[in-house]
């Protein structure tokens, strides 16, 4: 039987997040769907995003044919530069992550644990090299650290676990988490699910959930808009 609920596109996931970002914070965007973010901040909103390779100011993603060689995000990916930005050296922005100026990191993960530890940086398989790159950094001195991911692996393996399997890069350091099914707080209690995407359940995000779920008072339907979709 076919699932009946529609997960969301990485682009509705990065949309969602996006909207969580309050006006004049500083936010490091982690390499994988948290580079999209950037595209998605309300008009009325001013967010400065921060790339470790060297640039604050970061825009959304530039249009067809308008792309700069010159001007990269940490994934690597074309970028823009909103009015204001700057390019730093490498060396600088690494300051700025280490010296505590960062109100928020959105990270990728390949695990997140119920206590909030992450596992991003390596999967010990032979076949795909470990990239720690700025992670550790990031992890350590964003004052709050989300993470974008899916929510099950491709086999549809719990990616949220009780105790992550993967190689820590830090330990209860993450506060939310927004998948492709849900947004979920790390409190001290436990896993709370503040939104799920329509025709989902509690019971069936559990059984995709490896640490117990509770409902928020306030739980709600995720509905970002349909255009997001593409």
């Amino acid at each position: 039987m076919m699932p009946s609920y529609q997960p969301l596109t990485r682009e509705q996931m990065a949309w969602r997040a996006a909207q969580d970002l309050p006006e004049g914070a500083f936010v490091n965007l982690g390499i994988g769907i948290p580079t999209l973010t950037a595209s998605y901040v309300p008009a009325d909103r001013e967010v400065i995003f921060h790339s470790e390779n060297g640039v604050l100011g970061l825009g959304p993603k530039p249009k067809p044919g308008e792309q700069d060689e010159n001007l990269i995000d940490a994934g690597k990916n074309y970028t823009t530069l909103i009015t204001g930005g700057c390019y730093v050296h490498h060396a600088d922005a690494f300051l700025m992550i280490r010296g505590g100026h960062l109100d928020v990191s959105l990270l990728g993960a390949f695990e997140v644990s119920e206590t909030g530890d992450i596992a991003n940086w390596t999967t010990d398989d032979p076949a795909f090299p470990p990239g720690v790159g700025g992670a550790m950094d990031l992890a350590a001195g964003a004052k709050e650290v989300r993470v974008l991911m899916e929510h099950t692996s491709k086999s549809g393996a719990p990616r949220i676990l009780r105790h992550c399997s993967l190689p820590l890069t830090a330990a209860g350091v993450v506060k939310r988490i927004y998948t492709n099914l849900a947004v979920l707080d790390v409190t001290p209690a436990g896993l709370v699910v503040l939104e799920m995407v329509p025709g989902m359940t509690l019971q069936m995000l559990q059984s995709m959930t490896e640490p117990a779920l509770t409902a928020a008072a306030s739980l709600r339907s995720l509905q970002p808009p349909t255009a997001r979709a593409a």
